[in-house]
């Protein structure tokens, strides 16, 4: 095949809907596309729930309608086609990459001869490089360059692989200029946790608990919880059992969950483990000042303390409910954090990601 004169990059993903890894994604596509890249997107599901730019190949429409051994087969087939046709100048690739034998034929065979730049989005690295070493340095040890989204993670796979041809990229923060966000004082006073619900990542129930016992419930400031997952009912049925369904507010998933952060008093992060949340930079870039653990990784990346927005330790109910009162008592604390949530996430700006990416792929 010809080349063109404009590179060609493909971006494979899990999906374009759902979660925070897969939003970076459709992200990264606007990214690259207003760069002059020719962008194509190959998606395993089927899941399309954010804006994106360029040419998409869904390989989840065709595992709706056959998933059985031979439909998957047929998709890999397709998949290393549609590589193998395209001839492409470099394939980002931002899936969850679990299991050998599979990713020995991905990276061997639909990646053959391409320059293959390989994303981390969590610093639970084994779903993105083999927990064996030797497997994992044998699987990526060569490729062009890893992306990590956090420093953390970089270090951690350095040390534990010795790789070393990573790249950390933070994950941007979408144009906000372009949405419609109304400051609306009309609102009761709450504070937000947006995100997955998935209790054993977020930990969503250390929230609820640590709201439970907090200052927040006696001066009528709601929590709210927006988002979908596996966990909702029984998120939901903890709140109920604890009596906490008047102060408690679940919401439905939300691509585009704006004005909700923007009117929250502040936002919660109390996850086990991350990548590089992008609710907390998004946050401040509303304005809104964010309470959160201080997990591995991402957190302690983005929030200085008490300058716009308090850390905590991660899975220490008391420090956390001692946060969220400060936050809300210590008014001069609050206000300082809030006037000083915009400028500090300046750097993860859409245009200041976009020439990190545009020096990678030259």
């Amino acid at each position: 095949m010809i080349k063109t004169s404009t590179k060609k990059i493909c971006i494979v993903v899990s999906s374009l809907g759902i979660g925070g890894a897969e939003r970076s994604s459709a992200l990264l596509s606007e990214i690259l596309f207003d760069l002059g890249f020719q962008v194509h997107i190959v998606s395993v599901l089927h899941y399309v729930d954010y804006p994106y730019k360029g040419e998409l190949l869904n390989l989840g429409e065709l595992k709706l309608q056959d998933d059985s051994r031979l439909g998957r087969l047929k998709r890999l087939r397709v998949f290393h086609n549609y590589i193998k046709q395209h001839d492409f100048d470099y394939v980002i690739d931002n899936r969850t990459r679990i299991g050998f034998f599979k990713e020995l034929v991905i990276s061997k065979w639909v990646y053959s001869n391409q320059n293959v730049i390989y994303y981390v989005h969590s610093y639970n690295t084994d779903n993105y490089i083999n927990p064996n070493r030797l497997l994992g340095k044998y699987l990526y040890g060569s490729v062009t360059r890893i992306v990590s989204v956090s420093k953390a993670i970089a270090d951690k796979l350095k040390h534990k692989y010795g790789f070393n041809r990573i790249t950390t990229i933070y994950n941007p923060i979408p144009d906000l200029t372009t949405q419609q966000i109304i400051d609306d004082t009309s609102y009761e006073p709450y504070i937000l946790y947006f995100g997955r619900l998935d209790d054993k990542v977020k930990n969503i129930s250390l929230l609820i608990d640590a709201y439970d016992i907090s200052v927040l419930k006696k001066n009528n400031v709601k929590l709210k919880i927006l988002g979908d997952g596996e966990d909702k009912d029984m998120l939901q049925e903890k709140v109920k059992t604890m009596n906490l369904s008047q102060f408690v507010e679940f919401l439905p998933f939300n691509p585009g969950p704006y004005n909700i952060v923007k009117n929250a008093y502040f936002t919660v992060l109390t996850s086990r483990y991350e990548g590089f949340p992008m609710v907390i930079p998004e946050s401040l870039a509303l304005g809104t000042p964010v309470v959160s653990v201080d997990c591995k990784s991402g957190p302690n990346e983005v929030i200085i303390h008490e300058e716009n927005g308090l850390l905590v330790e991660n899975d220490n109910i008391e420090a956390l409910t001692k946060a969220m009162n400060r936050m809300l008592e210590d008014k001069d604390l609050y206000l300082q954090c809030k006037s000083n949530a915009k400028k500090s996430v300046e750097k993860f700006s859409k245009d200041d990601i976009k020439q990190q990416w545009k020096t990678l792929l030259k």
